[in-house]
């Protein structure tokens, strides 16, 4: 890693947080040096398993333990989940100390399965939280229709939360809306401590310039081809305006007098799909105070590297507003858009799931011939 990693944070109040946990970081303490080299949370999902555990021989000898015992394969996936997240919160409850709560999380995301079930994903999350026990855990709830029930309702309990696959400014101003009043519900509960709940609301980032660039190229008027590549960064920097102005104001001050935490913005999806554009593009043009970007390791290695050290996310924002305006004339809705990646990301974690799992049984049955 490199100074740039620390600096982030130091100079520009932003959190990198690595998008990845396999065992073979935890066991060869690889983790820890990441950690010590500036990364200051860790994110995962159910495609992130799926490569981990089919990627690798690490995760041999627990499996063939927990089939041995006779459980379900789908408990024994969850079984291998949590003891990598344990040992994740493990290795950065330090920097839960040192922030002061802030940063040091560790997110686990509720069976994709459940995205449009708010029952069952209030369930899952409450479970999660009381299995892995751990003060810096975040589970990660879908932003969809669905999830803003369960996240309004975790937070009333006092449990941190991710809010995942955001890919609108109306749907952030929902999750937004049910964190506040998540937190207005706990702050009613005897001996409520709003200081040690936490929350980031996950941004989807590059999926957006890869859909909208499609249409537009579709489209393909000098208009439309000019607006390629600004869609994503221009609803970023949109969506940290809604952010301070949400975070503001009289029913805010009233909660942040008891304690309570901005519910920040975390920039997801940061890899650059579209290698026209520069590898570090949605790290370097959506840095500011009281965000968090998540990093695949190749994205993380390359900003570490050559990443542009500025704050960028309240910069430019009347042109951000401009390309916003720009978007419909040229044929995109990005109302539609966001409709389309919601699905799209859904049904991408339910896939790598359900391909994992059935991998899984097909071992399981193997160990046992």
């Amino acid at each position: 890693m490199s100074d740039r990693l620390q600096a982030l944070y130091a100079e520009h109040g932003q959190s990198p947080w690595l998008d990845n946990l396999k065992r073979g970081y935890i066991t060869s303490r690889q983790l820890v040096s990441i950690r010590d080299g500036g990364v200051r949370g860790l994110t995962s999902n159910p495609s992130i398993f799926q490569k981990a555990i089919q990627g690798s021989a690490d995760y041999d000898e627990q499996f063939r333990e927990v089939v041995a015992a006779g459980s379900s394969i789908i408990d024994d996936y969850w079984d291998m989940v949590i003891r990598d997240i344990h040992g994740a919160c493990d290795v950065f409850s330090k920097v839960y100390d040192q922030s002061g709560g802030t940063d040091g999380f560790v997110s686990v995301e509720v069976a994709p399965s459940l995205a449009n079930d708010s029952g069952g994903t209030e369930a899952a999350a409450r479970g999660l939280h009381e299995r892995i026990q751990r003060r810096n855990l975040m589970v990660k709830i879908p932003g969809t229709e669905a999830g803003l029930n369960p996240i309004q309702q975790m937070i009333s309990e006092g449990r941190n939360v991710n809010v995942t696959l955001i890919f609108s400014l109306q749907r952030y101003a929902e999750v937004m809306e049910a964190y506040i009043s998540g937190l207005e519900r706990y702050a009613e509960t005897p001996g409520a401590d709003l200081s040690r709940v936490a929350s980031v609301a996950s941004f989807f980032i590059s999926r957006v310039d890869t859909e909208v660039d499609r249409r537009l190229e579709s489209n393909g008027s000098d208009a439309a081809l000019g607006l390629r590549g600004k869609a994503a960064v221009a609803q970023g920097k949109l969506a940290y305006k809604l952010f301070a102005e949400t975070f503001s104001g009289p029913r805010w001050e009233a909660l942040e007098a008891k304690g309570a935490r901005v519910q920040r913005p975390l920039w997801a999806s940061t890899s650059t799909k579209n290698p026209a554009y520069s590898d570090t593009l949605y790290v370097d043009s959506l840095i500011g105070p009281h965000t968090v970007n998540t990093l695949p390791d190749q994205t993380l290695e390359a900003f570490a590297d050559h990443g542009t050290l500025a704050r960028t996310i309240d910069a430019d924002v009347d042109e951000a507003e401009a390309v916003w305006a720009d978007l419909p004339a040229s044929g995109v809705d990005m109302d539609d858009v966001a409709a389309q990646l919601e699905r799209e990301g859904v049904a991408s974690f339910e896939k790598a799931f359900d391909e994992l799992i059935a991998a899984l049984e097909t071992k399981a049955a193997e160990l046992k011939a």
